[in-house]
């Protein structure tokens, strides 16, 4: 589903049912911000009577000793229906007495390793992977018919549209005084840096650097805020809470704000040296705009040199639509090894062309759908080759694409 589509709603009704039947279910986040959020959105829906009278618990690295104690010994006695986290829950302390629901939001955020390690802390329970912009390699999986699909190609009524456009570097000051016009009219803003501080061998801005500029400077009249990945996690939070009650007219941010904050006031967003950021990146930073009735406006500041960098901005400033998104994605950057653990790159077909013989491809994957169906283990005489042949070129292939 696309950026704030409604995959979290669709998620916790796995959560809901896996509870009603007596199981536990386990959501894991890339970033502590966004773990925290689904942890507070569930426990409100289940307060006002949306959801079921489910246990909801936070594991997160960082944990003061009691809570983490305690948490560990809940999910293991199976008194915490649904637990929210980030990759902290892969880690083998983290045991769980009934798990049969598994969710991985912002799958592109985790590695193929990370994704299998939650899974097997069930007894083959049921994956949902959720993104907004797909990797090549889950793309590749989904055409080759290995994970089954699910599409939200609508967005919540009332949701104002976003327009994007491209500018050069020595077009800033203009921007500027656009965001400036947004502010007046009650808005809020986000402007994204794709560095920390001062680089000494790019000639980039860092979010700390333009944070004091624009403070002292363009935006002098107006309320500022700053966060990053270098920031201790309560700093982070103080911040973006600030932002979302309106305190802070400006969010100045490295890619941390890419997932983890719903803001429907936030209406305008600059990106500078956008050629920098990944596709994916760039979809998902201008996802936090356009949550809101107002119609959004984004920003990017660029100049791309190389031929990929090039077509990843017109990609984006021709659609916000994700999934057209991910095909450019795919395009540009090649299938993933499917069997491994690369997510891009060269596609392992020496003549084959997934991209542009989709109808070879349908026939592929309906004869060796006919295989499995009658032969599932290939344990058939006639199946053996077949299969020796999977184990010797693709050890660990049941592994992988359980893990999505």
């Amino acid at each position: 589903g696309d950026v704030a589509s409604g995959k979290t709603l669709m998620a916790l009704f796995g959560c809901a049912a896996a509870f009603e039947n007596g199981f536990q279910s386990v959501m894991m986040a890339p970033t502590e911000i966004l773990a925290r959020q689904h942890f507070n959105t569930i426990r409100a829906m289940i307060a006002e009577g949306q959801l079921p009278k489910m246990r909801v618990g936070l594991w997160i690295s960082g944990l003061p000793k009691k809570e983490h104690d305690e948490m560990l010994r809940k999910i293991e006695k199976g008194e915490v229906d649904v637990v929210i986290g980030t990759h902290a829950l892969i880690t083998q302390e983290v045991t769980f007495k009934r798990l049969s629901f598994v969710v991985i939001d912002e799958q592109h955020k985790f590695g193929v390793g990370q994704r299998g390690l939650l899974t097997e802390k069930g007894s083959n329970p049921d994956v949902l992977i959720m993104t907004a912009t797909p990797i090549p390699r889950t793309l590749t999986l989904s055409l080759y018919g290995d994970l089954d699909v699910s599409v939200i190609d609508e967005y919540p009524k009332g949701r104002g549209s976003i327009m994007t456009s491209l500018h050069k570097p020595e077009d800033a000051e203009k921007i500027y005084e656009k965001v400036k016009k947004q502010l007046r009219e009650g808005r809020q803003a986000y402007i994204v840096y794709p560095l920390v501080d001062e680089s000494d061998t790019l000639d980039l801005k860092s979010a700390e650097e333009m944070f004091r500029r624009l403070k002292s400077q363009e935006f002098k009249e107006y309320r500022l805020g700053l966060v990053h990945g270098r920031m201790k996690r309560e700093d982070v939070e103080k911040v973006m809470v600030k932002f979302k009650n309106h305190e802070l007219d400006i969010l100045v941010s490295t890619t941390v704000l890419e997932v983890g904050i719903d803001v429907a006031n936030a209406g305008v967003m600059v990106i500078e040296h956008a050629e920098r950021f990944g596709l994916a990146q760039l979809h998902q930073l201008r996802g936090r705009i356009g949550r809101g009735a107002h119609d959004s406006l984004c920003y990017l500041i660029g100049n791309a040199i190389t031929e990929d960098g090039v077509r990843r901005l017109e990609a984006i400033v021709s659609t916000t639509d994700g999934f057209k998104i991910a095909e450019y994605d795919l395009q540009i950057r090649g299938p993933g090894h499917y069997f491994g653990r690369v997510q891009s790159g060269l596609t392992e077909f020496k003549v084959a062309n997934p991209l542009t013989q989709m109808d070879l491809l349908k026939l592929a994957r309906g004869e060796a759908s006919l295989l499995i169906e009658k032969d599932p283990k290939l344990v058939q005489p006639d199946h053996s080759r077949i299969r020796r042949a999977i184990a010797r070129k693709f050890p660990g292939y049941l592994d992988s694409l359980q893990a999505g």
